[in-house]
């Protein structure tokens, strides 16, 4: 496996949990395209409740992917795409090992066929 810390692990979990909803992914897509948006505006572009949204936002904001923040009677929410490079990076240090296991792979099934083709 990779060598990220034991809470690179945990917080990549949280954010693959949050978008494992098909809701959340759209509200991160939504958010993505308008910047910043209220739960009542979110919930306008959804088939689910204004209460539905605030659900759903708030998985995402647990997982670092928006925030929430209150202008007068309002709540605006914007991405926060840290957490989600971060998580894009851990996945390409996981892709990059398990290519370097199967490069490893390959050159032992190579050896091996070159050494039964001596014989």
């Amino acid at each position: 496996m990779t060598d990220e810390p034991r809470g690179t692990v945990e917080a990549a979990d949280t954010v693959l949990a949050a978008l494992a909803d098909p809701t959340r992914r759209r509200l991160l897509e939504l958010l993505a395209a308008e910047g910043e948006a209220t739960a009542t505006t979110l919930a306008e572009h959804l088939p689910v409740t204004r209460q539905a949204v605030v659900k759903h936002l708030a998985v995402l904001d647990t997982a670092g992917l928006v925030s929430g923040g209150r202008i007068g009677r309002e709540v605006r929410y914007t991405v926060r795409p840290a957490a989600l490079d971060a998580t894009a990076r851990w996945m390409a240090a996981l892709a990059a090992d398990w290519d370097s296991r199967l490069a490893h792979i390959k050159q032992v099934a190579e050896a091996a066929e070159r050494d039964a083709q001596t014989e």
